[in-house]
């Protein structure tokens, strides 16, 4: 069975707006991000969505029924926490900049950025998990089986030749692109609010065919 899924970056969060560390706390969408959100529905309302998912964060769950109410297909949003944000612990609702500098300092990295390039994406997740005193946030493997149980589910949801709306997250969307790119994909930032992303999955193999796409004129 193959299909094609559609992943959406919800809209601008406060977090986002403060720069602040947002897996799995939550924020409400800004003005901007409610905007932004509705020039994406716009921009899918003709495609024939099968079925709509989301994570179950709010800013998630908000962008995805803004997207529904204007598809053509009215679809009722189904939650999977599967899809959530990698959860950054101790980090959580903390600067983005200093974080990031305090994960990466016994790395020599200074930047989400510079860890990645250097390490790759899973050891960046496990340096989180490292550098919380507490060590509750989630290492590679805790994430990727996260995200595996969560496109089983899809699996169950999808038919042949089916297009799944999934509303999730910036740096979920990023590892994506980064473990199932296909050979001539351009992975060229973190996904902007509202972006599209499109992911073909057949028999259980992904390719990430298109990253970070405006919907936005």
């Amino acid at each position: 069975m193959a299909y094609q899924i559609y992943f959406v970056r919800h809209g601008k969060t406060w977090y986002n707006e403060y720069e602040k560390m947002q897996g799995w706390s939550d924020t409400p969408l800004t003005n901007d991000g409610v905007e932004v959100a509705q020039k994406a529905a716009e921009a899918l309302r003709n495609v024939d969505f099968a079925a709509a998912v989301t994570s179950d964060m709010k800013r998630a769950v908000d962008t995805t029924r803004i997207i529904t109410r204007r598809n053509k297909n009215n679809l009722i949003p189904q939650e999977l926490s599967e899809f959530r944000e990698q959860f950054y612990g101790y980090f959580e609702g903390r600067s983005i900049d200093e974080s990031w500098f305090a994960i990466g300092k016994p790395h020599h990295a200074r930047t989400f950025t510079d860890i990645v390039k250097k390490y790759g994406f899973d050891a960046t997740m496990d340096f989180v998990k490292e550098a919380d005193p507490l060590h509750d946030a989630e290492s590679a493997d805790e994430y990727w089986s996260r995200i595996e149980r969560g496109f089983k589910k899809l699996d169950r949801i999808a038919h042949d030749g089916d297009k799944i709306l999934v509303v999730t997250h910036s740096i979920t969307i990023l590892g994506f692109a980064i473990r199932y790119q296909t050979p001539d994909l351009k992975i060229d930032d973190i996904p902007a609010n509202a972006s599209l992303t499109i992911m073909e999955r057949d028999n259980g193999v992904n390719k990430v065919t298109k990253y970070n796409q405006s919907l936005i004129d």
